[in-house]
């Protein structure tokens, strides 16, 4: 496990201690969920990113719910 070591100016500081407090977490708790949460944006961004370049070279097709009902209506019913 890693110790790292965070300098914070006092508006930082009372920023964590208000964030603490309000979460009721531990600042090393709420720090760390911080991050993940940085991290996963960037994940939601790329795949959103590989999406919309598939929707611009037409691979990927919309597909309606009444389409999908009719489709597993389809699949129940054996045709």
């Amino acid at each position: 496990m890693a110790v790292i070591s965070l300098r914070l100016n006092q508006t930082e500081e009372k920023m964590v201690n208000y964030l603490s407090e309000y979460y009721e977490q531990d600042k090393s708790s709420l720090i760390k969920y911080s991050l993940k949460e940085l991290y996963e944006d960037i994940i939601d961004r790329q795949i959103i990113q590989e999406y919309e370049t598939k929707e611009k070279k037409g691979k990927i097709k919309f597909v309606k719910s009444d389409e999908i009902i009719k489709m597993m209506t389809n699949q129940k019913s054996g045709t």
